[in-house]
């Protein structure tokens, strides 16, 4: 009995020790986060921004501690840390909810979904695969004040250029007549059907149903649309697949085909990715494709075996590099690619 007394009393004591600075602390955050104010002010003047628009947000915001704390959660790129299988992955990202609710939402869009695809050459599935990804198909698009968020981000320094930037686009939105209650999202920025940063939006959100809005919150239209816009943007090639998934011989030697470049982006990623090659070469080099036929002899692709020799492999051609390119890691844009096939099954 004493000494569980006294393991509750040291326990009492290290969490007052602990909690005494941790407020202390978060004073001061609070305190220079209001200092700082007028530098992001000055700022979006600099930019552009409306003195009204200025005036109508900066004074009401507070520092928000839980996004500092979640940006600083973020693990660390390590070129040595294991990866794991793809197969957990695709088990829960193309699931047979998802693609159920893909699948829906595919048929009920198709007439705008299939005006969208002749305009970007993107294909509809792709779109919808997108947007199961992102948002679950608008279901969870995040909670957290946008201005207040991003000029938190702003203020802790890590990423500062970024998030100011960011913040600068949020109040742009806004003299373009965003309305305020509308700038909701993930906490570091990103919001709705396609979870657009605020530059993106900027750039890149479109008017899907013709009501004169891009309205990636509520229109489902617009948000395909503006996924859509997001991808012919990085450079989509229409005709082409993503990819699909082929048989490796065992007798193929991998260190022929191994890659000889290095990404200046993403390395790990693209260094899992062998040479490109023409679908004739690989067609010679004795790799089948599992369920389709042979695209044209001259488009190159590139091989991936995400679950290492034996297992399914897949083709992949620049348009998987276009997936890439809104989500920079090869389980993501792999699953996107899956999912899109399951959803126009």
């Amino acid at each position: 009995m004493p000494r569980v007394r006294m393991f509750r009393t040291g326990v009492a004591a290290l969490a007052l020790a602990i909690a005494v600075p941790f407020t202390a602390a978060s004073a001061q955050d609070a305190a220079g986060f209001q200092a700082y104010l007028p530098t992001l002010a000055q700022q979006a003047a600099a930019a552009g921004v409306t003195r009204r628009t200025i005036d109508a947000v900066v004074p009401t915001l507070v520092y928000n501690a839980r996004v500092v704390e979640l940006d600083r959660q973020q693990p660390e790129s390590s070129p040595n840390a294991p990866i794991p299988a793809f197969a957990p992955y695709r088990a829960r990202h193309v699931d047979a909810d998802r693609v159920a609710r893909g699948r829906a939402a595919y048929q009920r869009a198709r007439g705008r979904l299939s005006a969208i695809e002749q305009q970007t050459g993107v294909p509809e599935s792709i779109m919808v695969a997108i947007w199961g990804h992102e948002t679950n198909y608008g279901r969870v698009m995040g909670g957290f004040d946008l201005p207040r968020a991003l000029a938190s981000l702003a203020y802790e320094g890590r990423r500062r250029a970024l998030f100011t930037d960011e913040f600068i686009a949020t109040l742009k939105m806004i003299d373009r007549g965003v309305p305020r209650d509308k700038l909701v999202g993930s906490w570091a920025g990103a919001f709705g059907g396609p979870q657009f940063l605020p530059s993106v939006y900027l750039r890149l959100a479109r008017d899907g149903d013709g009501d004169g809005i891009a309205d990636i919150w509520s229109s489902d239209a617009d948000t395909l649309a503006s996924i859509g816009a997001y991808f012919v943007d990085a450079g989509w090639r229409a005709g082409q697949p993503w990819g699909f998934a082929v048989s490796v011989p065992a007798s193929l030697d991998r260190r022929l085909i191994a890659s000889r470049t290095s990404s200046p982006r993403c390395a790990r990623v693209h260094s899992r990715q062998s040479q490109w090659k023409t679908m004739a070469e690989w067609r010679a080099l004795g790799v089948v494709p599992q369920s389709r036929a042979w695209p044209a002899d001259d488009i190159l692709a590139t091989l991936i075996e995400p679950d290492g020799q034996g297992a399914t492999a897949y083709l992949l051609t620049g348009n998987y590099r276009v997936i890439l390119d809104y989500n920079c890691s090869n389980f993501y844009a792999l699953s996107v690619g899956l999912l899109a096939d399951a959803v126009e099954r």
